[in-house]
């Protein structure tokens, strides 16, 4: 019963607020003129009506004892009578009227959104009346929408191009270098057994960097894909640390370099899929030995708080140049700019080590200064 009353005050509301803003729209010499029409046209319709009530009085013995009730107020009978003709009138002109109303405005409001749809969209709004405002509102996110579908659609097509430019340039080199010793190979253009050796051992090693560029860019549009699930599970960090340092030790030996580990996390568990976690550590420290053999020292330190764990991986070696710093999560980006393979490896590996963390709802970040480059991951424990 209360739900009734208050959908008959809303009702109220809005009949009383459509009456007012098109009083607003009309001129004031159109309502006039139109309580006039109404007016004469209730003088009409009694002119035409009246006669039939007095001979209905006169010849009808049905009515007669109410037309004989009824002609004590005659007076307020005619009265009652012009006014509700003339109030049908009203409404009739009413909803002609509101009618070219909703229509004007609904025109133009069309024009509005074909002029947003051919100039760029600007901050303001479209100006509409009240029964139109949640029409307009959801016409504009329709447009922004549609907007920003197009910039999304221009961006991976863009990705794409870049992608695609990227990966010929990188296959092109080592492809062009196992032709080239391959047709040494094959028109007997070496000296001993020796030179045929190194050959095979030059081919064998493009071959197998073409290898890798190919899995890590398989790797990297997989991880880009945003329908890839994750076999969560909960994970030791300290533990796959340690586990990697021992995995890289002949490295480490080789690069006369020593691995360090500093922890003072109480409770160092994460949950997530252990195989890329270990592929993001495993390409810090790769690179960490790579870049910065000149400091000996590879060193890790691992923090956590209630809710997350802290890595960072830091080594002594070059820095990292101010304005590379910015791009170094970017795919194909390398630092060294001469894209050779000898240099660095296929510029994908930070790419995928954020990937990575991005899926996890983690994140990484670089600091590096003269002296020092440290990379930070920080990951949820539940």
């Amino acid at each position: 019963m209360k739900e009734s009353f208050k959908q008959s005050g809303e009702w109220d509301i809005k009949l009383k607020n459509n009456l007012m803003n098109l009083l607003k729209f009309l001129p004031k010499w159109k309502i006039i003129m139109y309580i006039l029409i109404s007016l004469f046209l209730a003088v009409v319709t009694g002119v035409i009506l009246l006669p039939v009530i007095w001979y209905l009085e006169d010849n009808s013995r049905f009515f007669e004892s109410l037309f004989f009730i009824l002609s004590y107020f005659r007076e307020l009978i005619f009265l009652v009578f012009y006014v509700f003709t003339t109030g049908i009138y009203l409404l009739l002109l009413y909803q002609f009227e509101r009618k070219r109303y909703l229509t004007f405005h609904l025109n133009k409001m069309t024009e509005d959104v074909q002029m947003l749809v051919k100039v760029e969209r600007t901050t303001g709004d479209i100006s509409v009346q009240p029964e139109f405002q949640v029409l307009a509102e959801e016409i504009q996110k329709i447009i922004a929408s549609s907007e920003e579908a197009i910039n999304e659609v221009k961006k991976a097509e863009q990705l794409k191009n870049e992608l695609v430019t990227s990966v010929a340039h990188d296959l092109r080199s080592p492809l062009t270098s196992i032709i080239g010793y391959l047709d040494l190979i094959n028109d007997d253009r070496y000296c001993n057994e020796v030179e045929l050796r190194h050959y095979f051992q030059v081919i064998h090693d493009k071959a197998s960097s073409l290898h890798t560029l190919i899995n890590d860019i398989f790797e990297y549009t997989y991880m880009q894909n945003q329908q890839v699930k994750l076999r969560k599970e909960s994970i030791n960090i300290e533990e796959m640390l340690n586990q990697l340092a021992v995995q890289s030790r002949m490295q480490l030996e080789e690069a006369g370099m020593e691995y360090r580990l500093y922890s003072s996390a109480t409770d160092p568990i994460v949950v997530g899929e252990g195989g890329k976690l270990a592929r993001v550590f495993e390409n810090l420290i790769q690179n960490a030995i790579r870049y910065g053999s000149e400091g000996k020292y590879i060193d890790i330190m691992l923090r956590d708080t209630e809710k997350t764990v802290e890595i960072e991986i830091a080594n002594y070696g070059q820095a990292i140049p101010r304005l590379d710093l910015p791009h170094i999560f970017e795919r194909f980006y390398r630092v060294e700019k001469s894209r050779s393979q000898f240099t660095g490896g296929s510029g994908l590996g930070l790419a995928i080590a954020k990937s990575i963390i991005d899926l996890h709802d983690g994140h990484i970040e670089v600091m590096s200064t003269p002296g020092r480059t440290a990379f930070t991951i920080k990951l949820f424990k539940r």
